[in-house]
């Protein structure tokens, strides 16, 4: 949600397929791509966002520090990046996801916006569930 310089934003795009890679992750077995390249997240941002209200937004825990920390004057990018991330989540149709307490109300708004849109349209996104790591 912070602009980034190109040269700067590719050298952590490499930095993160090699840290990645060197966890472990074998591209044989999983698929490897920069989501920015895929431009569907994108655009079921925006149709999850058109059924998102202002006010649950402005009610998660990390608007209202970054926003703070931004003088008040936090970006849209910002207010709207958890529906992006229920994007992120529901355009796998995922079941399941990894996340750590942090995100929590993140993933409970994913829940929430593809119940929301199932009831509207009819049994389409699996409602994801979290799987909580104690690291």
């Amino acid at each position: 949600t912070m602009p980034k310089e190109p040269t700067v934003l590719r050298q952590n795009i490499l930095d993160t397929t090699a840290a990645i890679l060197a966890c472990g992750i074998d591209p044989k077995k999983c698929f490897l791509f920069r989501q920015s390249l895929v431009p569907e997240h994108a655009e079921l941002a925006w149709i999850l966002g058109c059924l998102t209200n202002v006010p649950r937004l402005l009610r998660l825990p990390q608007w209202k520090m970054k926003s703070a920390s931004q003088n008040s004057e936090g970006t849209v990018g910002l207010l709207t990046y958890p529906v992006l991330q229920a994007a992120d989540i529901l355009l796998y149709k995922s079941t399941r996801v990894p996340v750590g307490e942090d995100q929590v109300l993140h993933l409970e708004l994913a829940q929430d916006i593809a119940q929301h849109f199932n009831k509207k349209y009819g049994e389409f996104f699996p409602v994801p569930k979290a799987i909580l790591s104690e690291l």
